[in-house]
């Protein structure tokens, strides 16, 4: 283990959370005499999951993509370190993820990866979160019993062996209530539904409008024309996956919900924001494992979603360097950063400073 000290940098933006349910993210900038205001900050750095992280925490937050796995197989020594963390040390363990399905689908790959289901408490899932409040604003638990109508963008699901497919949308629609339609034109919608980023669904998987958009990030010819009528009318947005970008199993890029609710945000539209970096949803796998913040550490790849949160939740946190910030340090898998190239990639994202740093999860 190294110890690294440092002295905080100006912060140039950061994330503030306001807004009711899901909350909203913004980007914030710090007032001026806090930009020069220094703290004293340290991380520690570690060439594996050491022990000593395994006896510091009673329990584990953990990520999914980056972390567990990459979508179609476990990491490399990720399934030996799950099994000796819940059988071995007897540690709690709990899902967080940016994934726009139902928690109860989300565990049903785990199995499928390699992982036993059972050394997991659950998983909290921003899809799932973003349900509770679309069945209170809009569903069974509103104060209407009037339909509503969403515009909503989500995976391709005429093709069952989709591996971005975590579930169909038909079940994160059942979790809504039943008051929840799909709109077939922006005139007859409600509200804007961003589940996914592959097409414009309507209700049948051969009933869609692909987005031209996941593999290649352009909105100009499908997405931005939506967003402008979507905006003309004045559409609330909920966002139930704020990603912007994942990394592929084959190493490419693929370009998510949350970039197409940053450009509506961008363009004036109103979002309603779920998942990481939220802090509501890290106190809530807190209730889930019922242990204080002190005694449990999350683990995560990206620092803008899962160590920024973990770190306004009050939660230590482990910085996994072989996810999605892997190019940006220029490392391989299971390589640890170098000091100097740590401290410049968390310069280069706005002075977010984990807890522990990790290669990877594996001991």
């Amino acid at each position: 283990m190294r110890i690294i000290a440092n002295l905080v940098r100006p912060v140039t933006s950061s994330f503030a959370l306001s807004g009711s349910g899901g909350g909203v993210l913004v980007k914030k900038r710090p007032a001026t005499a806090a930009l020069f205001a220094v703290s004293l900050s340290s991380y520690t750095t570690h060439s594996s999951f050491s022990q000593e992280l395994v006896d510091k925490y009673d329990a584990f937050i953990l990520d999914q993509f980056g972390v567990l796995h990459n979508g179609a197989h476990a990491l490399e020594g990720a399934i030996e370190l799950v099994n000796y963390l819940a059988s071995d040390q007897k540690k709690k363990l709990i899902i967080l993820s940016n994934t726009s399905a139902p928690s109860d689908k989300a565990m049903l790959k785990l199995p499928k990866l390699g992982f036993e289901a059972h050394h997991f408490l659950g998983a909290v899932t921003s899809g799932e979160e973003a349900a509770k409040y679309i069945q209170a604003q809009y569903g069974a638990n509103s104060d209407t019993n009037d339909s509503s109508k969403a515009l909503m963008m989500t995976w391709d699901a005429s093709d069952l062996t989709n591996p971005r497919l975590t579930a169909l949308p038909e079940a994160f629609l059942e979790k809504c209530g039943p008051q929840i339609q799909l709109a077939s034109t922006v005139e007859e919608a409600d509200w804007l539904l961003l589940h996914g980023s592959e097409v414009w669904y309507r209700g049948d998987g051969m009933d869609q409008l692909p987005l031209s958009f996941i593999e290649t990030g352009s909105m100009e010819s499908v997405v931005e024309p939506l967003l402008q009528q979507c905006l003309e009318r004045n559409l609330p947005c909920i966002c139930a996956n704020p990603d912007h970008i994942v990394q592929t199993p084959t190493g490419g890029t693929a370009y998510m919900p949350g970039a197409i609710a940053q450009r509506y945000q961008d363009m004036g539209g109103s979002v309603q924001w779920f998942g990481k970096p939220q802090p509501t949803h890290f106190l809530a796998c807190l209730d889930v494992l019922g242990l204080p913040a002190d005694r449990v550490a999350h683990v995560g790849d990206s620092l803008h979603h899962d160590i920024s949160g973990a770190n306004q939740a009050g939660i230590s946190n482990i910085f996994v360097t072989s996810g999605i910030h892997r190019s940006d340090l220029n490392v391989k898998f299971g390589e640890l950063p170098k000091q100097e190239q740590l401290q410049d990639l968390f310069d280069r994202e706005g002075g977010i400073i984990p807890t522990h740093v990790v290669p990877a999860f594996r001991r």
